[in-house]
């Protein structure tokens, strides 16, 4: 359970620790800072993590789900920053927790969303969410940053297709529980393979220190203005949408769909988490899709192996010097893992959408249509450059843009008008989706 855990950590850890990295410098913050909010995205990701997979009430998908800081708030987060200053960091904090208590208290209604979302909408939505993670494993793979030195030399492409080689025939060789563990291994193994390549950095152990826990409200009292809180209460939809899309792909895969109360615990431990975080220094919460390839790919499905995952990463929050063994991982390693991950999600959009009768009515149509425009911020970045930045929170992220088209079409389509174009009557096809979300019979473990 902690081996498999520390996976689930090793393959996040990166995405954890990159939004305060960005966020820290931008609002005036020194280096010391910058470390202390990491160590507080660690801790405050751990406990947002055992919310999701222990909870308790109504809290809590119970699914094997990670929970980690949103990149999704970065950019608003930054600009917030840099308006006000020293005191950007406060008033940053105050807007993710009205915009949190705001979320937890939409989330019964919010998660009744879930009739809208069909195999031709799940599927569709799942294979954005691979797709449009795969950019990250490809710039971990050149480096990290496209300022440095090295940024995609064959060094570190070469390393990371190592790294991927070592996982595919670790996959293909070992049995059983070793087979499990090979995202981890071959981790382990590409980091030992970076040390004579002078690619990893021992610095930060050196620099760590034993014990760092994160003091509550470090950085001062959270401020409340108007203008930050509605651009987080914006961010905080988008997190929630882009929760419901990941909630429902894992469900799929661990053959347990995700039904209205599943969805609404979920997103209260995603709100809860929020609203927690900023109390120890840390930022918005949300869903991690990397995880959810990993569940894919070694079909470890306990919701127990991630809560040991989420306890790792309080321990880590509190320990700096175990939080820098972690970060010995090298982006390029990293990378090549990530395309196995972020791939696997993918695949298993790719398989909901092979149950979704593409032959009948426009659901080739929608599909075609959702994928189109969730790519464009992934294949065009710049696109939507003449557009109000407050849109950009929303269109930026090609999940959430893709998640609304789908949904407005298969409704259009399939719903409204009394018959679809498929030749169904609206209340036919509300019962064919309620049997698509009925439980599947279990898959032998």
């Amino acid at each position: 359970m902690f081996t498999s855990g520390l996976q689930h950590v090793a393959a996040m850890y990166a995405g954890v620790v990159a939004p305060p990295m960005i966020v820290g410098p931008a609002v005036g913050l020194n280096a010391r800072d910058t470390a202390f909010l990491m160590g507080a995205s660690l801790f405050t990701a751990g406990i947002a993590t055992l919310l999701q997979t222990i909870g308790f009430w109504k809290v809590g998908a119970r699914l094997p789900f990670v929970n980690g800081v949103s990149f999704a708030g970065v950019t608003p987060m930054v600009a917030i920053g840099r308006e006000r200053g020293a005191e950007g960091i406060t008033v940053i904090f105050g807007a993710i927790i009205v915009a949190s208590v705001l979320g937890f208290v939409l989330t019964p209604y919010f998660s009744k969303l879930v009739r809208f979302f069909p195999p031709v909408v799940t599927g569709t939505v799942i294979t954005l969410i691979g797709v449009s993670l795969l950019p990250v494993a490809f710039n971990w793979s050149q480096g990290g940053d496209p300022t440095a030195d090295g940024y995609g030399s064959m060094k570190n492409i070469g390393m990371a297709g190592l790294t991927l080689l070592i996982v595919l025939v670790l996959r293909k060789v070992l049995r059983g529980f070793l087979q499990q563990i090979a995202i981890l291994l071959g981790l382990v193994v590409g980091t030992v393979a970076a040390v004579p390549m002078d690619m990893t950095d021992f610095d930060a152990i050196k620099d760590a220190g034993l014990v760092g826990f994160p003091t509550p409200f470090h950085f001062g009292a959270p401020q409340f203005e108007i203008a930050a809180i509605i651009s987080m209460c914006i961010v905080m939809l988008v997190c929630m949408t882009e929760s419901t899309a990941d909630m429902l792909a894992l469900g799929r895969i661990v053959d347990r769909p995700a039904d209205e109360r599943v969805i609404e615990g979920g997103l209260r431990a995603d709100t809860l988490g929020s609203a927690i975080s900023p109390l120890f220094n840390g930022f918005m919460c949300s869903a991690f899709a990397q995880n959810i390839g990993l569940v894919a790919m070694t079909k470890v499905r306990s919701r127990f192996v991630v809560a040991a995952g989420g306890g790792i990463l309080v321990l880590l929050g509190l320990c700096p010097v175990l939080a820098s063994v972690i970060a010995l991982v090298p982006l390029p390693v990293l990378g090549g893992a990530g395309i196995v991950l972020f791939g696997s999600v993918a695949a298993s959009g790719i398989q909901t959408l092979a149950t979704a009768a593409l032959e009948k009515g426009e659901n080739a149509l929608i599909v075609a249509a959702s994928v189109g425009i969730g790519l464009i911020p992934i294949a065009a970045p710049e696109f939507y450059h003449a557009f109000p930045k407050d849109l950009l929170v929303v269109l930026d992220s090609g999940i959430s843009t893709g998640c609304v088209v789908a949904i407005v079409l298969n409704l259009a389509f399939n719903h409204w008008g009394g018959k679809g174009s498929s030749g169904t009557s609206e209340a036919e096809a509300a019962s064919r989706s309620e049997a698509d979300r009925s439980p599947a019979p279990a898959a032998p473990h």
